[in-house]
């Protein structure tokens, strides 16, 4: 089961209209109307509070669908305003909604070799 997330349309359209489109189930693709621009606090305090409804129903959904739910499994790169704000925002919700569940996750953490942003350590120190 999964829900992917991203505040940017394009990315989820790639999948959505890509040649695994019949991996993902349509509901659980999830896309927001602008992207945070590289900031945390645009994915965790404004454009993130507009979609962390719709993703803790469709995680709601899966839940009640399930016979036994061990836990959650979050994948997100922390440089990004979306992987750091929202990221942090829809664990924090993960965990207020299903306290006793187990939760990991798998972050990406930004290189300073290869940063396009000078802000991504700044937003994985955030999240």
């Amino acid at each position: 089961r999964n829900v992917t997330v991203d505040l940017e349309a394009t990315v989820v359209d790639d999948v959505r209209n890509g040649y695994m489109n019949r991996s993902f189930h349509p509901e659980y693709l999830l896309s927001g109307k602008e992207d945070a621009a590289n900031n945390f606090a645009r994915g965790h305090y404004t454009v993130g509070k507009e979609i962390i409804d719709q993703v803790s129903d469709r995680l709601r959904k899966l839940v009640d669908n399930s016979d036994n739910v061990q836990g959650f499994v979050m994948n997100h790169a922390v440089g990004g305003g979306t992987g750091s704000g929202l990221g942090a925002l829809i664990l924090e919700r993960i965990a207020v909604d299903y306290r006793k569940k187990s939760k990991i996750g798998f972050e990406v953490y930004p290189a300073p070799a290869l940063s396009t942003c000078i802000v991504e350590s700044y937003n994985a120190m955030l999240s």
